[in-house]
Parts: structure tokens; C-alpha cells; sequence
């Protein structure tokens, strides 16, 4: 494309991360002529950040809950499609302390939980005989999560949608502008659409900054390992007692007071780093494991050794992991505010949609759906 053409689609898209992109396929999906622009040479954000942990169970009850099980079943029919390798599937969340009992119970009966189960110590470690046993009281299964890497995702999915479903990708370009019908280019070129969405992710100042103001929106920032392969593979996602006390689906019922009392007590450090369990397993066998949450503002420019310590201290109380060796430290940030996510209009044919829960992989699908309801016939 020319700096200076101007170019025509049915819809344009700013930001290439997992939103973008599924505004992209469902786009492409109504039929639309579809461009998708970003400010960098890849994707290299939040979207490629992350776990690549396609989370239903124990998501905020309702909206959350319907959008995670809607995307993981369309991520489960394009995986194959675009030949993205399903390194495993569903979760199992092992618990140790007393006071999970009653919230796993509580959280079994409820539609979230229904097709979930209790497993007593002996089944959990048959089914993941690297958890570890002494206190563990039982584990959580859910059938419903998928696991793929991110590194691969992203990219094999833009280059599906850009062979197969009349998708256009500009990348290394910035938006300095948007107006209804119109993105100007910092090159100088204008992108023409009657359709506009704007999916800049944790870029909260560079493209409509009042929107972001308005609805309080603010940066997590996270700390995330790979380790060696530790010899064994994961039949399933991990968790732990503290992502009982930190996913909504599980937070939010009242019988996890006693369990986030307790904690308060004895994993202060965790709580105040935002620290809990998830390990997931690459095709390779390397482990990627996690994570830690601060909201403080402006984003800290260094990884904290004391947080990656909690971390591994956390990870090696639920699975026997005798030497894990370090072969990669990052940090990530997304955005965060009061509502899982929204859809703003500020401007005729103009659409701000963002992901403010740190959910984007696992909802992203089911809200781009959203994000082009009522969109495709008219802007």
C-alpha cells in the first residue's frame, strides 16, 4: 500500500492483539471488506504475554462466564483450522486448606459448576501424579479449558484470517486520528470505513484517552516464568486455593470469606503482590507459570526478584518440582476497570471496545461477536 493512498474497506480495525483480531473474524465473518492497522511490526503486547489459557471455570458468573464458554468453543473449532496445536485441556484446581471446602461445594452447585467435579486426594493424584499429596484436601476438575501458546496464536490466526477470510493487515503503522468514516495515518495516508473499531489494549493515552478516563480505567501489570521441562506433562491447567480467593467465580460466593480471612494471614506477601497459581505446559514441555497483579499507577520498569521467589515458592507448594530451572522472565499489562469489559461509541460509526479484566484470550472471541452486533448492516 502506497503512504500516501487512500484506502476503502467496510471496516477498519485499530490494534492487532486478540480483540482486534477477533473483530477481525467477526467481520470477515458478516461478509466485510476488513483492515486491521498497528502501531508494531507483530504483536507483541498483552495478547502474546500470557498463558494462552483459555479460561471458563470460575470466570465471573453471567456475561463473563457466557463469553468465555462462547469463545472457547470457537477457539476449539479454528485451533485445527489454522493449525494451532491444543497442548492440553481443562483445569484442575488442587486445594489445601480447610476453608476451600466449602467453596468448591458452593461453587459445584451452581450452573457454573455443572459439569465440573470434586475429586478426593487419591483421584487428583492419579489424574496429576506431580501434585503434590500430605494436606492436599481434593481438587476441582473442570472439562471446559483449552490451552495454546500464545507466541503461536496470534500469529497463525492473523495470517488465517489474511489468507482466507479477506482480512488486510497493516502493521508498523500508527493512527494519529479517527473521525467518523476516517482513521488518519501518521504516514500521512487515510484509511476510509464506514465502520471503525479501536482496540488499543493496555494503550490507554494514545487514541481516545477520555474514554479510558471516564470509565477509571487503569494498568495491571503482571510477572510471569517459564521454566525447564521438569520431565512429567500436565493433563490439565493448574490452580490453587489462591485462585479461589482471586477468580470472581469463586470469589465472589460468600463461603470464600473464611478462606480470604485465612489467607490474610498466611500469605500476606501473595495477596499483596496479587499473586496465584496458574501453570500451564508448552508442546516442548517448558512451563509457563504464574502470576502476580499490581495496580500502582505508572508501570514499574523492573522485574522484582521478590515476586518471582513468591511465585515458585507458590507453584512448588502444589507440584513437585524438585530444581525448576528459569529460562525466561516477563512482565505484561493489560487493562483493568469496574467492568469486565465494554463497548463505548464515541462517535458516529466509531466503536472503543476493551477487555478490562485480563480475560482478552479466554473472551475476546464471544466479544468481538458483540462488538459487531448492530454494526455490520449500519455504522
Amino acid at each position: 500500500m502506497s503512504r500516501r493512498m487512500i484506502a476503502k474497506v467496510d471496516l477498519a480495525i485499530v490494534g492487532a492483539g486478540i480483540v482486534g483480531l477477533a473483530c477481525a473474524r467477526a467481520g470477515a465473518a458478516e461478509g466485510l471488506r476488513t483492515l486491521v492497522i498497528d502501531r508494531e511490526a507483530r504483536a507483541v503486547g498483552a495478547s502474546i504475554r500470557n498463558f494462552g489459557f483459555v479460561t471458563v471455570t470460575g470466570q465471573r458468573a453471567g456475561t463473563t462466564w457466557n463469553r468465555a464458554r462462547r469463545s472457547r468453543d470457537i477457539w476449539a473449532e479454528l485451533a485445527p483450522r489454522i493449525g494451532l496445536p491444543v497442548v492440553h485441556e481443562g483445569l484442575l484446581l488442587p486445594f489445601y486448606r480447610e476453608e476451600s471446602d466449602a467453596i468448591v461445594a458452593a461453587f459445584l452447585k451452581t450452573d457454573a459448576g455443572r459439569e465440573c467435579a470434586l475429586l478426593d486426594p487419591d483421584e487428583a493424584r492419579v489424574r496429576a501424579p506431580m501434585v503434590r499429596g500430605g494436606a492436599l484436601r481434593g481438587a476441582l476438575a473442570s472439562p471446559h479449558e483449552l490451552r495454546i501458546d500464545p507466541r503461536e496464536a496470534l500469529p497463525k490466526l492473523a495470517d488465517w484470517l489474511a489468507r482466507t477470510a479477506n482480512v488486510g493487515f497493516l502493521w508498523g503503522e500508527a493512527v494519529s486520528a479517527i473521525e467518523s468514516g476516517a482513521l488518519r495515518l501518521a504516514s500521512g495516508a487515510t484509511i476510509e470505513a464506514p465502520r471503525i473499531i479501536v482496540a488499543p489494549g493496555p494503550d490507554l493515552r494514545s487514541l481516545l484517552p477520555d474514554i479510558f478516563t471516564r470509565r477509571a480505567t487503569r494498568i495491571c501489570q503482571l510477572q510471569m516464568l517459564r521454566l525447564a521441562d521438569p520431565g512429567w506433562r500436565l493433563p490439565a491447567a493448574i490452580m490453587s486455593d489462591l485462585s479461589l480467593a482471586r477468580y470472581a467465580g469463586y470469589a465472589d460466593l460468600p463461603e470464600s470469606e473464611a478462606l480470604k480471612d485465612r489467607l490474610s494471614r498466611d500469605a500476606q506477601d501473595a495477596l499483596k503482590a496479587g499473586v496465584h497459581v496458574i501453570v500451564v505446559q508448552n508442546a516442548d514441555g517448558t512451563l509457563v507459570i504464574g502470576d502476580s497483579h499490581h495496580e500502582e499507577g505508572a508501570p514499574l520498569p523492573f522485574l522484582s526478584s521478590d515476586v518471582d521467589e513468591i511465585i515458585m515458592r507458590e507453584v512448588t507448594r502444589v507440584l513437585d518440582l524438585a530444581v525448576p530451572r528459569v529460562l525466561e522472565r516477563w512482565n505484561g499489562y493489560y487493562p483493568v476497570g469496574p467492568d469486565d469489559a465494554f463497548i463505548d461509541r464515541p462517535a458516529p460509526g466509531v466503536r472503543l471496545v476493551s477487555v478490562t479484566s485480563g480475560t482478552g484470550m479466554s473472551t475476546a472471541f464471544a466479544f468481538g461477536e458483540e462488538a459487531l452486533a448492530g454494526f455490520t448492516d449500519t455504522a
